[in-house]
């Protein structure tokens, strides 16, 4: 199982992206990652890394793990937690980046709640509504996790638990499919086994 954790920045990430892309996806790419860090700020991981390293690594999973080229698809998971998680709306989104970004954005974004009681139930809800959401959204959500999961082992043990589980139970089966990822989820199932 390889890791995905090389592209820290966006100048580490460029280059590989220019040898991959012509140039008008690169923009596109390019304008999403610019997009995110003013959108994000300073916010930061639980671990305390910058935000847009998660994104970097959503992004470098899809390219140099799924072979994944489609500069809309390369875009949204950039953009996919900024309506979640900064004051940016999918109009927002829509506005810069047009239609289907913001709809793969829109798919991405769990619902507002009030409560952690309300959270696991709208994490539940969001995570069986992806069943039925285009496969670009998939590859994106899959990247997504495999970025939060790849480095899970620095994270209080409880939670390492309960995000396996989740893992387990509702993202790997929308992989299962899938040529990169169901290989990739399984290695990784098997590396944390003892969480089970």
């Amino acid at each position: 199982m390889d890791d995905y954790l090389s592209w820290r920045t966006w100048d580490e990430a460029e280059p590989e992206l220019r040898r991959e892309l012509p140039e008008p996806a690169l923009s596109a790419v390019r304008r999403a990652a610019e997009a995110a860090a003013r959108w994000h700020g300073t916010q930061t991981r639980p671990t305390g890394a910058p935000y847009t390293e998660h994104l970097l690594e959503a992004l470098e999973v899809l390219v140099r793990g799924a072979g994944e080229r489609d500069p809309d698809v390369l875009a949204a998971a950039l953009l996919h937690d900024v309506v979640e998680d900064t004051p940016a709306t999918v109009a927002d989104v829509e506005a810069e980046f047009g239609p289907v970004i913001a709809e793969y954005v829109d798919w991405l974004t769990k619902p507002p709640v009030r409560s952690k009681k309300e959270k696991r139930a709208a994490t539940v809800g969001y995570l069986r509504r992806l069943r039925d959401a285009p496969p670009q959204v998939v590859s994106i959500k899959l990247a997504d996790r495999a970025s939060n999961v790849q480095t899970l082992d620095r994270m209080p043990p409880d939670f390492q638990r309960r995000y396996y589980t989740e893992t387990v139970v509702y993202v790997m089966p929308l992989a299962e499919e899938h040529p990169f990822f169901a290989p990739w989820f399984a290695g990784w199932a098997q590396r944390f086994a003892h969480l089970r």
